[in-house]
């Protein structure tokens, strides 16, 4: 029997409904394309998605020779600190070394490499925290934040384990520590990448307290003036070392000790003798929070704003152990070295 024929009114019918279907799976059934799994924003900033989440990162742009320099100056604290005072480089990978994918490879040279070349310059004397491997372990843990150029303090927690075994010192697990939460956190790669998808995308920012507060942190201010050049100094002031923000802050890492513009002392009830130097960039900024239970003392300098002569200090306080905490941009960069020198000189 002849079937009947299918009019134009009928197939566009058919169509529509074809076309609703289709889009109904997609909700269900997202997937992404090439286009929408990785771009460029702003300011060359890497935005991906993954798992239904964005995550914007920094691209590396050092080349494998490169990092000599600050190699160089690590060996000159070394030997102005003579061998009584034990230096330690935990050079910090960034989030574009572990996430970014294939098809955005060009667009940010790798950071292990260079990593390699200047941990293979330093002093056999310097001991290398070998931070690489540790965050590579755990890449699939929430060690990075989509939202924002910082590691999230469960890396930093890691490797400062990993610091306190190449340094032979007690270490506290994360059962002894309250975790706490700012929800809703949207870091600064939103105002970076001046992309929106960035901000629609909020993350939670989990950080750990010591469930002993035994410890009494004493800070000298930075006054800063034009360029964030330091202008002046506050007396010392007691105070937190961990500040609360509420949900939705975009602040959030600057939890620890209120950012980088202040010099900071940690007196803990651990009688080892031990005290501990930390020269970094804000991504140290996480790190001695775990370290409280390592040392007698930690004291927290950051190389952009500190005004002392560097070894005076460390010989004041009685420096036993010197841990230089960076994240690669800033290892790479020859304004780090130059910073590094000038302590030394003041």
């Amino acid at each position: 029997m002849q079937q009947p024929l299918i009019t134009s009114g009928v197939l566009r019918s058919h169509r529509r409904k074809t076309t609703i279907l289709i889009a109904a799976l997609l909700c269900l059934f997202p997937f992404e394309t090439t286009a929408q799994i990785a771009r460029q924003a702003k300011n060359g900033i890497i935005i991906t998605r993954r798992g239904g989440h964005i995550r914007a990162m920094e691209p590396f742009r050092g080349v494998v020779t490169g990092g000599g320099d600050y190699a160089g100056a690590l060996n000159r604290y070394h030997e102005a600190l003579g061998p009584d005072v034990r230096v330690y480089s935990m050079l910090i990978p960034t989030a574009v070394e572990f996430y970014c994918p294939p098809e955005c490879a060009s667009w940010s040279n790798r950071e292990k490499p260079v990593i390699e070349n200047i941990n293979s310059r330093f002093s056999p004397e310097i001991t290398v925290v070998d931070a690489y491997s540790v965050l590579s372990a755990h890449q699939g843990e929430q060690i990075y934040a989509r939202t924002d150029h910082h590691w999230l303090p469960l890396g930093a927690y890691y490797c400062a384990e990993a610091f306190a075994q190449a340094a032979d010192v007690p270490f506290l697990d994360l059962s002894h520590y309250e975790p706490r939460t700012v929800h809703q956190f949207v870091g600064t790669m939103a105002k970076f990448s001046g992309d929106a998808s960035v901000r629609q995308d909020p993350e939670e920012f989990v950080y750990h307290v010591p469930l002993d507060s035994n410890y009494v942190t004493t800070y000298v201010g930075h006054t800063l003036g034009k360029n964030r050049a330091v202008t002046g100094l506050t007396d010392p002031f007691e105070g937190p070392f961990f500040l609360s923000y509420k949900d939705g802050s975009s602040q959030a890492y600057c939890t620890f000790m209120g950012g980088d513009t202040r010099t900071t002392h940690v007196h803990t009830t651990t009688d080892n003798g031990r005290r501990l130097l930390v020269i970094k960039d804000s991504y140290g900024n996480a790190v001695p929070g775990y370290l409280f239970h390592s040392f007698e003392d930690i004291y927290v300098v950051d190389f952009r704003y500190f005004q002392k002569n560097i070894i005076a200090y460390a010989r004041e306080k009685g420096i036993t152990d010197l841990l230089f905490v960076n994240n690669m941009q800033h290892a790479y960069a020859p304004s780090t070295t130059r910073y590094f020198i000038s302590m030394l000189n003041k």
